[in-house]
């Protein structure tokens, strides 16, 4: 998946979870936190393979036991804080960049490619890129496609929600103005 969608599908995944358990749409500040950890793992791997530390982008950070140690390093801190919803929304968003990596690989059938969810244990080879699905009518259909699609049912879905957490930023970027 194109890093700039992950935080998308974060934010439908964290959407979803505030709806059936809290009954409402997301609130600022948690919004943020699963909206940025949904990020996170791209932010660590791909430096990591640009800076020749790893030997492909999804290592570290995007392997189950690296996600346990972030996921319940957050967790204890957001409890700490008396903000026990700060660590659902960082799981949420989280664990949700590495559930939206598996699909294109099944579609694709390059089920070897989810190596990166065991790493270190599996091998982890390179990652082939987009993703080819069907094609329909003489036109590729590619995981783009269906990224594309995921990408403005969740700006919309955000938008419909009120945009929660641009206030926060707001308040947040207002504060170092003099």
């Amino acid at each position: 998946m194109q890093p700039f969608v992950h935080p998308v599908v974060g934010y439908l995944c964290y959407a979803a979870t505030t709806r059936v358990w809290e009954g409402r749409p997301p609130e600022g500040a948690p919004t943020l936190v699963a909206v940025t950890a949904a990020a996170i793992p791209d932010l660590i791997d791909q430096p990591l393979w640009l800076l020749g530390v790893t030997p492909v982008g999804r290592t570290i950070a995007h392997s189950l036991f690296g996600a346990a140690v972030a996921v319940g390093a957050a967790w204890i801190v957001a409890r700490r804080r008396n903000r026990p919803e700060l660590g659902v929304a960082f799981a949420v968003g989280y664990l949700s960049h590495l559930a939206a990596d598996v699909p294109w690989h099944l579609l694709a059938g390059d089920t070897h490619e989810l190596g990166f969810l065991l790493w270190p244990v599996t091998e982890m080879p390179p990652y082939s890129g987009v993703k080819h699905v069907a094609t329909v009518a003489g036109v590729e259909v590619t995981t783009l496609w269906f990224e594309a699609v995921v990408l403005v049912a969740g700006v919309w879905l955000w938008w419909q929600d009120g945009k929660p957490g641009a206030g926060t930023v707001r308040r947040l970027v207002g504060r170092g103005e003099s």
